[in-house]
């Protein structure tokens, strides 16, 4: 059964350019996922994604093979609507939406 709480997200580390995974809460939004950095600019992820926005993802349960990633680009939105919207559906799903929001989406 699929699970649509968590998003798993693989990025490269911006010193190690070793791959690392997270996982993260989501909501989608016009045919791309949103997430929200807590910690802002500090994440660790974060800085992962303004080295290199090429990421791979997934939504589901629990880690899964390589081919069940799709590729996708990472951005940070500035869009005040985009933003309200995601910070709205954060509050609906999850009841928290404080911190830097970035877009996922798919190639």
């Amino acid at each position: 059964m699929k699970n649509d709480k968590y998003l798993y997200l693989r990025t490269t580390g911006h010193r190690s350019g070793a791959r690392h995974e997270i996982e993260i809460w989501f909501v989608e939004h016009e045919g791309c996922y949103y997430l929200v950095s807590e910690k802002g600019e500090a994440a660790h992820w974060v800085r992962n994604i303004r080295a290199d926005p090429a990421v791979r993802f997934r939504l589901g349960q629990g880690w899964d093979d390589d081919a069940a990633y799709m590729e996708g680009t990472a951005s940070f939105p500035d869009e005040a609507s985009i933003i309200a919207a995601v910070k709205s559906k954060m509050d609906a799903k999850y009841g928290w939406s404080n911190g830097l929001i970035v877009a996922i989406c798919g190639k």
